[in-house]
């Protein structure tokens, strides 16, 4: 190994870029440039340190070159070296006069961070998160043509300061991250220090070390935080509600969001997957709970209650998902069918029965057309059959939905308006849909006893029902003296675990009073 090679690979160990002054013209150059593709000996060999350096540092390096001494190395200089398309990166820069070389000299550059938008260029203004939605779905509308998809989620602890170094800063960032997005208007601020964009998977540039850069640049420290998750081509509806469960989640107050976006965005797409996977081989089963006229104990009719993996309890959780993802009306039909095939075994009798749908599967006519399709054959189902929309998700067209429910009515099928109470449009419902029962939720059932105030507002419900010509159910019914006082306000039926427990098959238990035969399904009356 010759000496040269190895003072070459001790000035290197220090430095990035090693280059000769003539002056003020770059004679020799060698090392990695500021960016990819830019080689300094092709780039800068030949130049003046004008094509090198910023304005803004170059008369502070040509001063320190100025009094520069022989034998004596420079102190470090912070330059801004020019990297192509607007942009620069920071470096430390350190002369060296060596008196058998004068006047050539010797120049050694470390590079620090990442290369960045030199000044803020003229972008369009980011979105919020509102905006960020809608052009999802634009994109993702188009079909399969145009890039894979991501989505950075990038929080900058600070950023939000209102002082001119962290304006100046901010502004940078804005533009950055909007240049680097989709179509170039594809990128958000949803909070004043919380980023997304979306990007072509294919892009892989470190946003994070190019704003920790321009920070620098202001005089600001910054530490980035950003988190990656793919999107693709998926069904433009499901990815945007998903893109807005994980941004929801990670705009929390006092919620810090790292790699939580990212994990929260692919665990919502992981469980819409195993979703849909559990509605196509009809992998939940359903169980029965009876409901009973108050006055007898008789069995009116059994609500239909699905449960995952033999769960005990209702799948609220995998429900909620699916109603927000717009998956529901596949796992609602997919539980009428279900329900439908048991009602024709042996040994279901007569048996009556109320079903779940969400207020979202009636958005249009899909699930109606399919319940009306799948009992077209068997009208004397159609008269053992109830539907209860729940009140978990918004009805939007409650027009639209009435008049779908009236071609259930028609054909025999009834309605009932399920957990009375919950949602905040509970009166709304009631004016504007015809249905022939409503069930009062079980927050009503549980302080009935005890609040005065609740005591009230169910009698007034219950009034205005028997005036309209609506049954009433009330659910959650545990003890005695809850079946006594919802009973005294003249509700006509009851729900809960004092009449009966969920089982695989209907069970009619004995009435209360012997006014009818053990066993006996009541009509709907």
């Amino acid at each position: 190994m010759t000496i040269k090679s190895r003072l070459l690979g001790m000035a290197f160990a220090s430095s990035d870029v090693l280059f000769e002054l003539d002056r003020d013209k770059i004679t020799f150059a060698i090392g990695v440039g500021p960016v990819a593709g830019v080689d300094p000996a092709a780039a800068w060999t030949g130049q003046g340190l004008s094509a090198l350096l910023g304005k803004s540092c170059l008369e502070h390096v040509n001063a320190a070159l100025a009094a520069l001494k022989p034998g004596v190395r420079s102190a470090p200089i912070e330059v801004e070296v020019l990297a192509g398309e607007d942009r620069v990166r920071r470096a430390v820069l350190r002369a060296f006069l060596l008196p058998d070389l004068a006047p050539f000299v010797s120049c050694a550059m470390a590079w620090q961070g990442a290369a960045y938008q030199a000044v803020a260029p003229k972008t369009e203004p980011l979105l919020d998160a509102r905006g960020l939605l809608k052009r999802l779905g634009a994109l993702l509308a188009v079909g399969g043509t145009g890039p894979e998809l991501s989505v950075d989620f990038l929080e900058i602890p600070g950023l939000g300061a209102l002082d001119e170094p962290h304006r100046k800063a901010g502004a940078r960032i804005e533009a950055r991250l909007q240049l680097a997005s989709i179509g170039g208007i594809s990128a958000a601020r949803l909070a004043p220090d919380r980023f997304a964009l979306m990007r072509d998977s294919a892009d892989i540039v470190d946003l994070a070390e190019e704003i920790r850069a321009m920070g620098l640049a202001e005089g600001v420290n910054l530490s980035p935080v950003a988190t990656r998750a793919e999107i693709g081509r998926a069904e433009a509806a499901v990815a945007v509600r998903t893109l807005r469960f994980a941004l929801e989640d990670c705009l929390k107050d006092g919620a810090a969001a790292g790699d939580r976006f990212s994990a929260r965005l692919q665990r919502t797409v992981q469980d819409a997957d195993r979703f849909r996977a559990i509605v196509r081989s009809r992998d939940f089963s359903l169980v029965w709970q009876p409901i009973v006229a108050l006055d007898s104990r008789a069995v009116h009719h059994f609500e239909a209650l699905s449960r995952f993996g033999g769960a005990a309890s209702a799948p609220t959780g995998p429900i909620a998902m699916a109603e927000e993802l717009g998956l529901i009306d596949d796992f609602d039909l997919a539980v009428a069918e279900k329900a439908l095939t048991q009602l024709r075994r042996p040994g279901f009798g007569l048996v009556k029965a109320a079903i779940n749908v969400s207020g979202a599967s009636l958005a249009d006519g899909r699930y109606v057309e399919g319940l009306l399709r799948m009992t077209a054959a068997a009208p004397d189902i159609r008269k053992r059959l109830m539907v209860e929309i729940t009140e978990t998700a918004d009805v939007v067209d409650l027009d639209g939905a009435n008049q779908r429910l009236a071609g259930l009515r028609e054909a025999g099928i009834k309605v009932c308006l399920d957990d009375y109470g919950v949602g905040s449009a509970s009166l709304t419902y009631l004016h504007k849909l015809s249905i022939d029962i409503l069930k009062l939720d079980g927050g009503f059932v549980r302080e009935i006893e005890t609040d005065a105030k609740v005591r009230t507002l169910a009698t007034h419900l219950v009034g205005l029902c028997r005036d309209l010509k609506i049954a009433t159910v009330a659910e959650m019914v545990e003890t005695e003296g809850q079946a006594a006082a919802i009973k005294s306000l003249g509700v006509d039926f009851g729900q809960g675990w004092l009449f009966g427990r969920p089982t695989e098959t209907p069970v009619a238990a004995a009435p209360a009073t012997p006014a009818r035969r053990k066993g006996e399904v009541a009509g709907w009356g």
